[in-house]
Formats: C-alpha cells, sequence, structure tokens
C-alpha cells in the first residue's frame, strides 16, 4: 500500500509539472497555420529596432499586397509545423527573435522589391555602427550662433555665419564606414536633420508556394541593378566598336572610326607626296 501510494504521488506531481498549453495560444497556431497554407508566399522577416509607430505604417501600406504577423519564436515554428507543408520545413531554420511572418499571394521576389524600396530615413543614435561615409554638406543650415558652434567645431566642420544662420563652409565627412557613432555626432546630425539610417522591414528567407522552394538571402535593388546594367552595355558597346563588330547600337560608332581612319590616311599620303 505504501509503494502504490507513492507511485500516485509521483504521478501527481509529474502532471503538475506539466505546462497546459493556453486556449489562446493553440488557436493562434491554428490561425496562423491555415494562413500559410492558403498563400502563395510565406516570408520571415527581421523587425529588429523598429518602433511601434514605424512598424504600423509599414503594416497599411503593405494593405492589398500582403500581412504581416508579429508573434513570439515559438507560435512561428509551431505554425510552420503546423501547416503540414513538407517544403516549408526549410524555414524554420531561419526563425529567429525580432521575426515576424508575411503572407501574400503576391509575387515574393516583387514583395522583397517593395521592401527594399520603402524604407524610411532615420536619426543616428550613439553606440550604432555607420554603414557609409556619414558626410556634413556644405551649405546654409537653420542654426543659429551658439553653443552649437563649439559642437560643429568639435567634428572638425568649418563654418561662418550668414544672415544669423549658421552656414557649413565646407563639406567634411564626420563619421567614416564601419566607425562607431559618438554621443556628440550623434547630437550634431540629429540638430542639423541628417538620417543616415534607413529603416524597414527586412526579408531573412521566404517559401514560394509556386515553385515549391525555399530562398535565402535575396537582396533586390533595382538603382544598382540598372546601374550595372548600363554600365555592362557601356563596356559591351566599346568592345563591339573596338572588334568592328556591325549593329544598329554599333554602326555610327563604326562610320566615325572609319571617317577618322580615312582623314588620318588622307594626311598621310598628302605629306607622303610632297
Amino acid at each position: 500500500m505504501i509503494k502504490m501510494a507513492d507511485k500516485t504521488q509521483k504521478t501527481k506531481t509529474e502532471n503538475s509539472k506539466i505546462k497546459r498549453v493556453p486556449k489562446e495560444k493553440i488557436e493562434s497556431v491554428k490561425k496562423l497555420a491555415e494562413e500559410i497554407k492558403n498563400r502563395k508566399a510565406v516570408m520571415l522577416v527581421s523587425i529588429k529596432g523598429i518602433p511601434s509607430a514605424q512598424l504600423q505604417k509599414i503594416k497599411k501600406d503593405l494593405r492589398g499586397k500582403a500581412v504581416v504577423r508579429v508573434a513570439k519564436k515559438s507560435i512561428l515554428l509551431r505554425a510552420l509545423d503546423t501547416s503540414e507543408i513538407k517544403e516549408i520545413e526549410g524555414l524554420k531554420n531561419y526563425v529567429q527573435e525580432n521575426c515576424a511572418i508575411l503572407i501574400s499571394d503576391e509575387n515574393p521576389f516583387e514583395i522583397t522589391a517593395w521592401l527594399a524600396e520603402n524604407k524610411n530615413p532615420i536619426a543616428a543614435k550613439e553606440g550604432q555602427i555607420a554603414e557609409n561615409d556619414i558626410i556634413v554638406e556644405e551649405g546654409p543650415t537653420e542654426l543659429v550662433p551658439g553653443p552649437v558652434i563649439s559642437e560643429l567645431g568639435s567634428l572638425g566642420l568649418q563654418i561662418m555665419v550668414e544672415e544669423g544662420k549658421i552656414t557649413i563652409r565646407k563639406s567634411k565627412v564626420v563619421v567614416k564606414k564601419g566607425e562607431r557613432i559618438s554621443e556628440m555626432a550623434a547630437s550634431v546630425l540629429q540638430k542639423l536633420g541628417i538620417k543616415p539610417f534607413m529603416i524597414g522591414i527586412t526579408p531573412i528567407a521566404f517559401y514560394d508556394a509556386t515553385a515549391k522552394k525555399v530562398y535565402v538571402g535575396i537582396k533586390i535593388d533595382k538603382k544598382k541593378a540598372l546601374e550595372d546594367l548600363i554600365n555592362s552595355h557601356s563596356k559591351a558597346l566599346g568592345f563591339a566598336v573596338a572588334i568592328s563588330y556591325p549593329s544598329k547600337s554599333t554602326i555610327r560608332f563604326l562610320l566615325a572610326k572609319a571617317k577618322a581612319h580615312y582623314n588620318a590616311l588622307s594626311k598621310l599620303e598628302t605629306k607622303t607626296q610632297t
């Protein structure tokens, strides 16, 4: 009897240690899993450092394109499991803290491009690492002479006073790429209205239901892609002209090249006859 009582007591103790999953959490997982199953694109995005007001604005701007669900890491993992989509398993490796899930019926590559284009500038904070050189450009400011003059001088900025306002005489890099932003630099940049950082939702990985694949580290920069295309076209055009390859794009350059050669030969021939 004593052994039986001990066993019963042990079972009760073990049961008391089992945490009951709240009904609300179960419902959240089910709802999210259902959304995942019925959409063409499921994207994990980083929302680290994004102020609440900014996140709400992004959600509003995405209306009609995508829905952003912010949930705890455990709920995201359970929802991905509950969706029972075999190919989506790969996304679980990229679920992290400060992570949200973006669900859409749009092309995920187009959504990624939209997110890259819709980032907003924010002020620098002490301790942040500069992603690029931070430059204070020459020209007038709205600052009036006072204690700020010494602050500007501490960053090596040359100034003068014009019509009661401070003017920056010469552009200067005040924080180099990779450097930590000091308290003084952050203060001066804020007073000058310079916002050197961009903030927005950053894609981590996404599942494309059409291709049934998980894509990681996708970065779409339309501006850079266009610059690269123009640069490549310029190089290709120069090479085509150099080897005298005839085409609609090169013909006028080839004719100009031929004329230049003709003129050079004509001058040489004239000198020879003389």
